[in-house]
């Protein structure tokens, strides 16, 4: 019989070896598009084969990891194409989020204070907290909007896009600089939305999205300056 803390150690295990695997998808041994074979890390980390799969699972739920029925895991790659159709979308999804906020009145609190850890990371230099805090920027202004569905499908594109942005700035070196231009669009939407100016808040969140949608792959292969 397993002693009580058996599925304690064991969540313990499958964390440990998704943080491994973490790990090599952001220094580049595992590369986007590339097929993870279970056996290999196992043999590699002298883990059970169900243990990687476990680990590849709570990858795929950060988003480092696509997986398709019949198929292996592969780590996420998104093609320019790809990603200027999801800032088109996140212009959509935001844009209405940030409408819907405004004319409910929300309770702005937590989504300000998501702006300000943003700004301290900046300030720190702190460039895997910043990326944290851009993604619960994101989810917090698509929970304002009281729509259950919206935020389903923010987060079904919000958190693989963020981790394959961790990967890519990762592997480029960028640093937590290139951020801090594009503070201040973030702390414009609170403030539409806190004025109640839901129209222009929308408006605002589509024209961003379409900037950042020109220009977020140069930045992340380190061909200019910017962030998303």
């Amino acid at each position: 019989m397993p002693t009580p803390t058996a599925p304690a150690s064991s969540q313990l295990i499958k964390n440990h070896l998704s943080d491994q695997l973490r790990a090599e998808i952001l220094n580049g041994s595992l590369k986007p598009g590339e097929r993870i074979v279970e056996g290999k890390w196992a043999a590699k980390f002298a883990v059970a084969q169900a243990s990687i799969r476990e680990a590849i699972n709570i990858l795929a739920q950060a988003g480092f990891v696509t997986k398709a029925p019949g198929r292996s895991a592969r780590v996420i790659h998104l093609s320019e194409g790809d990603v200027r159709q999801i800032y088109e979308l996140r212009g959509a999804i935001e844009g209405l989020a940030a409408r819907l906020a405004a004319q409910s009145r929300q309770d702005l609190g937590e989504l300000q204070a998501t702006m300000d850890a943003m700004r301290e990371s900046a300030r720190k230099g702190d460039r895997e907290a910043l990326i944290d805090c851009d993604l619960r920027y994101h989810l917090a202004l698509c929970e304002l909007s009281c729509n259950p569905y919206l935020l389903e499908h923010a987060r079904r594109i919000l958190v693989p896009l963020f981790a394959f942005v961790r990967m890519r700035v990762s592997s480029s070196g960028q640093s937590a600089s290139a951020w801090t231009k594009d503070l201040e669009a973030h702390q414009k939407v609170i403030d539409l939305i806190r004025e109640g100016e839901g129209d222009i808040a929308e408006q605002y969140v589509k024209r961003a999205m379409e900037r950042f949608a020109r220009t977020a792959y140069d930045y992340w292969e380190k061909r200019e300056e910017h962030a998303g």
